[in-house]
């Protein structure tokens, strides 16, 4: 009994020293492979930010074309209804907008720059609208998700005011809330219906009024 119990003892221990050999040597399992970086060295530095703008199709398309804009996904928030379905939102009885969250690298694009650019895309002075679409469901809006983010957005308002550019304002400002991602043909609309979605930005007279307001850059 003894001889057996000390037999597998020592039977046990040359497989660990074995496999402390072979771990000191270095395994393909656990070798990272030549020149392979960590998922926290390859990531960028990146944050969001929720704007709304009306059509959430056009807000995706101009925020695509910022630097350091990473990604864009058009959804709804600042609303009441939990889940809601476009046919929800466009018939205005859930309280959201259409909007889109915007994931960039700060490095390259302040949460300060986002906020200039995003003004000079939209029509700040009228209410729950934007453009030819006329709802609450169509109300612009910078959705904060800090108290720094908030003062920068507040700011740029009331500095757009003083200058004298607009005569008023009616983009909300408030803190960010649940945002719920639109249905998957809404994604990157402009991308996959070209055709369908210049007509639309046209005839709604979308770039006719920004150019209007703000004029060139």
């Amino acid at each position: 009994m003894r001889k057996t119990l000390r037999n597998a003892t020592l039977g046990a221990a040359a497989l660990l020293l074995l496999g402390g050999i072979v771990l000191a040597a270095g395994t393909p399992a656990t070798k990272p492979a030549e020149g392979a970086m960590t998922s926290a060295a390859a990531a960028p530095n990146t944050a969001t930010a929720i704007f709304a703008g009306g059509c959430f199709w056009c807000v995706e398309a101009d925020f695509d074309k910022l630097p350091g804009v990473l990604a864009t996904e058009s959804g709804y928030t600042a609303g009441r209804t939990p889940n809601p379905t476009y046919k929800e939102v466009s018939a205005g009885g859930t309280g959201h907008t259409e909007a889109v969250r915007v994931t960039y690298d700060p490095s390259k694009q302040s949460y300060r720059q986002l906020v200039e650019y995003f003004w000079r895309h939209i029509d700040p002075t009228v209410k729950d609208r934007q453009f030819c679409d006329a709802g609450t469901q169509y109300r612009s809006g910078i959705y904060w998700g800090d108290e720094a983010e908030r003062q920068i957005a507040e700011a740029s308002r009331d500095a757009l005011l003083k200058s004298g550019k607009l005569a008023q304002i009616h983009t909300e400002i408030v803190a960010a809330s649940a945002f719920y991602p639109a249905e998957e043909y809404h994604q990157d609309y402009y991308q996959k219906n070209p055709i369908r979605y210049g007509f639309y930005r046209r005839s709604c007279g979308r770039d006719a009024r920004v150019q209007e307001i703000w004029g060139h850059g």
